[in-house]
């Protein structure tokens, strides 16, 4: 019995959607989901990568059955009948790409307004860095001496309160330059070069660059965001796994580019508050050593060796920007 080609369409139409479909949910192909916004972003890949899969598929396909079943054969020399036109065709091949393009973009656009959209993401002007890097680093030092160690209790506080109005529930301050992060805490004035996050927090990130653009990035949170001299960006995120993940630097911004890393530290509350008040008492010790010292006798590298050890800035990294 010979089976209509319309029935040969429909099976095979149906395995390449299921072939699609699991392969979309089933290819292991992303890091860990740390956030709430990976798993947005997770679900936008796997939607996307189905529809491609069933795209090469039927491309493929059709290649290759084409190639057996229009071979040249032997003693055949002549051409094929010439078919010109064909508009139900041309209509089907030209309506499924924008019904699927479409798709995607009102997908991609939901999922990019979940993720705070055009607020969070858009930048303000911020005041230029005109000083040298040796100024730069004499007012790190002096932020640590303006830390009042009961703002943590503050913090502490604040941190189980609901964020009202959409508004973050842990604000940090980010900073770029070649080639190290350092991440200040508002609340506390605590200022490090390793990131730490509470578990299950909104937390917003405002970003800004001394130098060169860099790029802020954390492969399981699935967001990277452009950070620019100048100029502020903001990313939110929301951890949701514990754990511990690298800050890459993702764009080129000089010879040390791929050592600009650091570590994400995702814990609990209770984790991340006994960390909080371990860099107060920290922050404490290393201003009564700067107290002690006399800026104005000592090269900038050597004065700040106290404070970018702490914040995981290595010294030769501080005397190439300082020459």
């Amino acid at each position: 019995m010979k089976i209509p080609s319309s029935i040969w369409t429909l099976l095979i139409g149906i395995v390449l959607t299921l072939v699609s479909l699991w392969y979309g949910q089933n290819h292991g192909l992303l890091p860990t989901a740390a956030s709430d916004e990976a798993v947005l972003i997770d679900g936008l890949f796997s939607a996307m990568l189905t529809v491609s899969m069933g795209i090469f598929l039927i491309v493929e396909g059709v290649l290759i059955y084409s190639i057996f079943k229009y071979r040249r054969r032997a003693g055949d020399n002549e051409d094929g009948p010439p078919i010109e036109g064909n508009v139900p065709l041309e209509i089907l091949w030209t309506a499924i790409p924008a019904i699927i393009v479409i798709g995607i973009s009102v997908y991609s656009f939901d999922v990019y307004n979940q993720i705070g959209g055009l607020n969070p993401h858009g930048g303000h002007e911020a005041p230029m860095m005109q000083e040298a890097m040796k100024q730069q680093g004499t007012a790190i030092a002096a932020t640590l001496s303006d830390t009042p160690s009961n703002k943590a209790q503050n913090l502490l506080s604040q941190a189980d309160q609901a964020a009202p109005n959409n508004a973050p529930q842990l604000v940090i301050d980010v900073s770029a330059l070649q080639y190290a992060w350092i991440f200040t805490y508002p609340d506390t004035g605590v200022t490090t070069g390793e990131l730490h996050l509470p578990i299950g927090k909104e937390i917003q990130m405002n970003m800004t660059a001394n130098d060169v653009i860099h790029a802020f990035w954390v492969p399981e949170f699935r967001l990277k965001q452009d950070v620019i001299p100048g100029r502020q960006t903001e990313v939110r995120i929301t951890p949701r796994k514990e754990g511990s993940y690298t800050l890459i630097c993702a764009e080129l911004c000089g010879p040390y580019h791929g050592a600009m890393q650091t570590q994400v530290v995702v814990e609990s509350q209770a984790a991340f508050d006994s960390w909080m008040q371990e860099q107060l008492v920290a922050s404490k010790d290393t201003l009564n050593q700067a107290v002690a010292m006399n800026p104005a006798d000592m090269p900038p590298d050597e004065f700040l060796a106290p404070y970018t050890q702490n914040m995981g800035i290595h010294p030769e990294m501080l005397h190439q920007v300082h020459h």
